[in-house]
């Protein structure tokens, strides 16, 4: 995958870098609902900020 085109998924919001979570399955070529279950099921090799979820709150 062309560096380019990773960088075009890097997103800022409110002064984080981030990527959302179905960039990142696009990248590893799986289903977003099977990134999240593997990050769930494996969440100690990740470290505290990893992932979060943005609410309507």
């Amino acid at each position: 995958m062309k560096l380019a085109l990773i960088q075009s998924k890097i997103y800022e919001i409110r002064g984080q870098r981030v990527m959302l979570d179905r960039d990142l399955a696009e990248m590893y070529g799986v289903e977003t609902r099977v990134l999240n279950q593997a990050v769930k099921r494996n969440i100690d090799r990740f470290p505290s900020d990893f992932m979060f979820q943005l609410r309507k709150k």
